[in-house]
């Protein structure tokens, strides 16, 4: 039945943990630093390109930008990304990348009540691996896919659809937890119900046709989109999610 919900996958950054700003931008700027490079990513400047997905292709479309030739960027873009990694690595181990509030409640009340639970993002393994071991450490992850998983990185459906199958559930026994309207486009394309938990970066978005959008998950967060018009009470829980699915 289309109601009853088997599965939630998650995105990480932006959904599980408030990583973006405080996180990957920090993490860069200092690789660009330590490589000598004379770049700097403002907070405001930083949004900008969260719209390239994968670091690696974030790095080389800005060194693209910045009018680095062609036949350095994909190395120094490799290099670049491999020592922000270990430097975002030394901060999940450090505590800075906090978890959003009210995830790690959701995950044990959804585990605890018998749904299994999935990862879905294009964030690369060195790093995503570990910070779900180190801030999440209860949490029964059957199936985590990173970027280096799939070919086809957001709004593809393709880490989308590689969860499901390693998970063995049906896409209408789904929810995806998502933060931004290109990993909504990659949800649905999946055929996946999604929930969208924006942040600071992703407010802005036109993410008004997923099945539920707020901006927190506890019971400090507020309801911004109900199109299905459940007006579903925070903090949300597995009740909420499976009338979602039945509304679709």
């Amino acid at each position: 039945m289309g109601d009853r919900l088997e599965a939630v996958v998650f995105d990480v950054d932006g959904t599980l943990v408030d990583s973006e700003r405080h996180g990957h931008r920090v993490a860069f700027n200092a690789a660009f630093a330590q490589a000598g490079l004379p770049y700097v990513w403002d907070e405001e400047g930083y949004g900008r390109w969260l719209s390239v997905h994968g670091g690696v292709r974030r790095i080389e479309a800005f060194l693209e930008e910045v009018g680095r030739p062609e036949a350095a960027r994909s190395e120094l873009a490799g290099r670049l990304h491999a020592e922000k990694t270990r430097l975002l690595r030394e901060m999940i181990d450090a505590g800075d990348i906090p978890t959003r509030p009210g995830m790690v409640e959701l995950l044990g009340h959804l585990a605890g009540s018998g749904v299994r639970l999935g990862v879905a993002t294009v964030g690369s393994a060195g790093w995503v691996n570990h910070l779900l071991a180190r801030l999440f450490p209860d949490a029964a992850f059957e199936v985590v896919v990173t970027g280096g998983d799939v070919s086809d990185k957001k709004p593809h459906p393709a880490c989308y659809l590689r969860a499901l199958d390693g998970l063995g559930v049906a896409p209408e026994a789904t929810v995806a937890i998502e933060d931004s309207a290109t990993g909504l486009a990659s949800a649905r394309a999946a055929g996946l119900t999604c929930v969208v938990v924006v942040n600071d970066y992703t407010s802005g978005e036109d993410v008004s046709w997923a099945d539920l959008v707020v901006d927190g998950v506890d019971a400090t967060g507020r309801v911004l989109a109900d199109p299905h018009g459940l007006a579903p009470a925070l903090p949300l829980d597995r009740s909420t999610l499976e009338r979602l699915l039945a509304a679709r």
